[in-house]
């Protein structure tokens, strides 16, 4: 290449470096959207991603068990007419799915006691104290989930009622086809007794095709 091709070549390259910025200014990059309400994006969350558990499968878990909850004979008959507002433990909710869901349980377990705590009919222990004990008995090597445990923890919290729970899958394949049924299971014991006081499950499925 000659000296004179030099000043024709490096207009070229400066010439395509301004169409790609002008391309990436222009909106041909990666954009970003705010949604949810009171956004001009407010069904952002609706449309699923994959066959992971989203926030609008986690809120519609929780609603269906908390329905039948409230409506259940032991919350209306036992919890809003306790003298007291009755003091509850609710342990992390197991993940028995195919699926690694560390984030969506952790999200689960906050949506159960925000539930209940708002109610205004009970009261729930501290997470900060129930995960002190739940690390004292993983150490003495208690299984965490067994009912006898739940009702030595329960009583160490001093609560009188035992919340647990639940999320198992089905989880199946066809072809190109894949469909997970989800269940979340939830349960109250009595700590004293180990009595079962309501036990419900909802479920959800997603469904994918490549």
């Amino acid at each position: 290449m000659n000296r004179n091709q030099w000043p024709m070549l490096l207009s070229g390259v400066f010439a395509a470096a301004l169409v790609v910025a002008a391309l990436v200014v222009g909106g041909c990059g990666p954009r970003v959207y705010r949604g949810g309400e009171g956004t001009d994006r407010p069904d952002i969350d609706d449309p699923p991603m994959s066959l992971v558990l989203d926030r609008v499968d986690i809120d519609y878990l929780v609603e269906e068990n908390f329905e039948a909850l409230e409506n259940s004979r032991f919350w209306r008959d036992v919890v809003r007419r306790a003298q007291e507002r009755p003091l509850m433990a609710v342990w992390p909710i197991q993940n028995h799915t195919t699926m690694h869901l560390e984030d969506q349980m952790d999200a689960l377990l906050m949506s159960v006691e925000t539930r209940i705590v708002n109610t205004g009919d009970a009261r729930v222990v501290a997470r900060s104290r129930q995960e002190e004990l739940a690390r004292e008995l993983q150490y003495r090597q208690i299984d965490i989930f067994d009912r006898e445990t739940a009702g030595e923890l329960g009583r160490q919290l001093g609560a009188e009622y035992f919340v647990t729970g639940r999320l198992t899958g089905v989880d199946e394949r066809l072809q190109k086809t894949r469909r997970l049924q989800y269940r979340l299971f939830m349960q109250i014991l009595h700590v004293e007794t180990g009595e079962v006081m309501f036990q419900n499950e909802a479920m959800r499925t997603k469904m994918i095709r490549q």
